[in-house]
């Protein structure tokens, strides 16, 4: 790589998760001579999770997801329901993004979502077409801090300078977006409690891979665009938009959204286990043995075949001592004529910082109709009922990847549709 373009790539990697005004500033001078495309509000779609028909696709038709992404996590400044004023400020910063920025990966893509924190302000309920309950622990051994903000941003772009100018125009540390005057700012009326980036895409783990939770000796494939070596989102395995979609009342045009961030530990995931066992315990014991899996996992294509082995897992268990994570979480994952229920845009992140360097994780985004499903997903992913096949498969042990990830935080979102967006009553 010349010296220049990795100058520009070092800024880069470094300025989303900085997020200060010196690192926005030092973006925007890399990319004053190529503007983003300006955005049209008309043009923006009704479902404000409407982003696959919006962003790059490989070969196989398999969803890309913007590199560089960014997660608010902001409280009302007020006790009880907000104002109409509020209401009209946070739309007003929600249009100057919708005007300054194409919907599109070379645009921003964007949401706002709401905890159930955030609808107990008000005295009616939500309605029973919308199942948001609160967050609790889905496994035995877990024990994570929930996420009860109000409100949550989501903020996606293959831009640098573009996520960090969007969140400056939201939080009022800029006077313009894409040359869109800045006439008012979440901020106004809420406050940011967390603030947490990540990335995703072929090569961005690789570089970032200095960090606790990856071995020293730098084993994340250069292909890779997740820590763990593999590739994921497959379009077959995910859910539609539409299927996540809620179809009936006030909400309909939304979904609920869980958003989790896991610690990832990885020494003994490259260390201990060979290639052919990481297959094995990432897809299924079956994929290694019948040799399915080349590389990162892009000779899949469009399907990972992680059906073929749904019904394998005691037999695996026995056979291998070992079963795979996408293999359990499948079970679950299925309506009974076979679609999948879950769409995932998980994405990864060094934003914390340990004794000395970055941390290793993964933001793991979910969209579903219900949070009922996404946990019973999560569930059965916890295998516990195939430790009683063989003694070989533990509750964290030879059990998926349980042994390398860790749940720290998780929290519920409704995403309302467009119209909605700002500041929502329980029945709008």
């Amino acid at each position: 790589m010349p010296p220049a373009d990795r100058s520009r790539r070092d800024v880069l990697k470094a300025a989303v998760a900085a997020g200060s005004t010196a690192a926005l500033a030092a973006c925007v001078d890399l990319a004053r001579d190529d503007a983003p495309p300006r955005g049209d509000a008309a043009a923006k779609p009704a479902r404000q999770h409407a982003w696959n028909d919006h962003v790059r696709t490989d070969e196989y038709g398999n969803v890309e997801l913007p590199r560089h992404q960014s997660l608010l996590y902001l409280s009302l400044d007020r006790d009880g329901p907000p104002t109409a004023s509020a209401r009209e400020t946070v739309e007003r910063a929600l249009a100057t993004l919708d005007e300054a920025y194409e919907w599109s990966s070379d645009g921003l893509l964007f949401s706002v979502g709401y905890s159930p924190a955030y609808f107990r302000r008000f005295d009616a309920a939500l309605p029973e077409s919308v199942d948001l309950p609160d967050p609790e622990p889905l496994s035995p051994f877990e024990d994570p801090v929930f996420d009860t903000q109000d409100a949550l941003v989501h903020l996606a772009s293959d831009r640098a300078d573009v996520v960090l100018e969007a969140e400056h125009a939201l939080t009022g540390r800029t006077e313009t977006a894409n040359g869109v005057s800045v006439e008012a700012a979440l901020t106004d009326v809420l406050t940011v409690d967390s603030r947490r980036t990540g990335f995703v895409g072929a090569g961005m783990p690789a570089e970032r891979q200095d960090a606790d939770g990856v071995p020293d000796s730098e084993p994340v494939p250069e292909d890779a665009p997740l820590f763990m070596g593999f590739t994921a989102g497959f379009r077959e395995n995910q859910a539609s938009e539409d299927r996540v979609t809620i179809q009936t009342g006030p909400f309909a045009g939304g979904t609920t959204k869980v958003v989790a961030n896991l610690r990832q530990r990885l020494d003994d995931w490259y260390g201990e286990q060979d290639y052919d066992e990481r297959v094995m315990e990432l897809f299924s014991p079956g994929h290694a043995a019948d040799d399915l899996v080349a590389g990162v996992g892009d000779n899949l294509g469009a399907n990972s075949r992680v059906d073929d082995y749904v019904d394998d897992i005691e037999t695996h268990a026995r056979e291998y001592g070992r079963v795979g994570h996408a293999q359990k979480a499948a079970r679950a994952n299925r309506d009974g004529d076979g679609s999948v229920r879950v769409l995932r845009r998980h994405f990864e992140s060094t934003d914390d910082v340990g004794s000395d360097r970055a941390v290793a994780s993964l933001h793991f985004p979910s969209l579903q109709r219900e949070i009922s499903t996404f946990e019973e997903v999560r569930r059965a992913m916890n295998g516990t009922d195939v430790t009683e096949a063989t003694p070989a498969v533990r509750q964290r042990v030879n059990n998926g990847i349980l042994e390398y990830i860790f749940v720290r935080r998780r929290g519920y979102f409704l995403v309302p549709p467009r119209e909605s967006r700002a500041l929502p009553e329980p029945n709008p």
